[in-house]
């Protein structure tokens, strides 16, 4: 989310749009992702981060204070700014955002799916408040002027609604040419996190007969490293993954690989897939909601596999490994289809809700 913001941004004020970014959580951080200069940037310093993790009381007991002065903060933003339009992405100003009288047209974008509550895997009281939360996502985005999702998959999920639109994330990587794909390299991208599922990938690598010579490298980090690690020691396979750390030169890491393998429970239109694409590398994927089937055509670009079906996973992953030119051939296909994600192709279709909202 935050580097698709950030480009989207950079892409507005390059061509003279007056952009200004409002967060909560910056800390005086420096930014994940180059900004253009003439973009501002607003820190309301509100701290929901400083609850996250801990019990669900805990956030209970300071979720509604935190509400009430990010609602005081961003009212005198808007206030003072007047913007025509103001954008949410469906975090913390989600439920304030259409209450502050302003002037301005209130647009929502979501980054995952429909069922992304009803997926965190969580039991108990927090099972229960995803349920009840995400019941009332469904009248929340109804008032907004637009709501735009990613996948006509989501869109389908949400049901009827007349402000819905379906835009994609735009990629800026632009190599000039298709990667290699003549080492022995798999990546995987992302955060170590029950979403990601990347202790599937472990089982599916440990399940996979014929891997001499080839790398699972896994590039991210978070949470459940430590359960990553001890699984890959459990399965005795140190030898052949690589537990890595987040990277800032995801160029090469695209440029250098081989195959990319996707083992989500949930996305939104996952962003290392366009990404891995942009640069010619086939991917195997799991067939979750919503997002690898509008951007993997099974067989021709990468393969899709029924979502949790680890045995699948690692034979199609086998089947790229072993075959040099099927690699080639779905890499050039893949290529070839990232032109869609361009900026110059999706950045154009924000302008044109911008202004029939205005």
């Amino acid at each position: 989310m935050e580097r698709v913001l950030s480009d989207k941004a950079n892409w507005l004020a390059g061509h003279g749009h007056g952009v200004t970014i409002v967060t909560t959580e910056q800390k005086g951080r420096p930014n994940a992702f180059p900004l253009d200069p003439r973009i501002e940037v607003i820190d309301l310093a509100i701290g929901y981060e400083d609850n996250n993790g801990g019990s669900l009381w805990n956030k209970i007991i300071h979720y509604p204070g935190k509400q009430r002065r990010h609602r005081r903060a961003l009212a005198a933003v808007l206030t003072e700014r007047r913007p025509d339009i103001a954008v949410s992405m469906f975090c913390n100003e989600v439920n304030i955002l259409p209450r502050i009288q302003d002037g301005s047209r209130k647009v929502l974008e979501v980054h995952f799916s429909r069922f992304k509550r009803l997926q965190y895997g969580r039991g108990g009281l927090w099972a229960l408040m995803d349920k009840i939360r995400s019941r009332q996502d469904a009248v929340l985005v109804r008032k907004y002027d637009r709501f735009v999702v990613l996948t006509r998959q989501d869109e389908a999920f949400w049901g009827p609604m007349e402000g819905i639109r379906v835009i994609g994330n735009p990629v800026a990587f632009r190599p000039a040419s298709p990667a290699a794909l003549d080492g022995k390299t798999v990546i995987a991208v992302g955060r170590y996190s029950h979403q990601k599922g990347l202790e599937r990938l472990v089982d599916a690598w440990n399940l996979i007969k014929n891997k001499e010579g080839w790398t699972l490298r896994l590039v991210g980090d978070g949470e459940l490293r430590e359960e990553l690690q001890a699984q890959i020691r459990r399965l005795s396979l140190e030898g052949s993954i690589v537990l890595g750390r987040c990277e800032n030169d995801m160029e090469s890491v695209y440029g250098s690989a081989s195959i990319l393998a996707l083992s989500s429970r949930y996305e939104g239109l996952p962003m290392a897939l366009l990404e891995s694409q942009s640069f010619g590398v086939p991917a195997v994927s799991f067939d979750c909601k919503c997002g690898p089937r509008e951007i993997i055509e099974d067989g021709k670009n990468g393969f899709l596999v029924e979502e949790g079906d680890v045995p699948a996973l690692a034979g199609a992953l086998e089947k790229l490994m072993q075959d040099p030119a099927l690699r080639k051939e779905m890499g050039l296909n893949a290529f070839r289809r990232a032109e869609r994600w361009r900026p110059e192709n999706i950045m154009p279709q924000w302008i044109r809700l911008f202004e029939e909202i205005l």
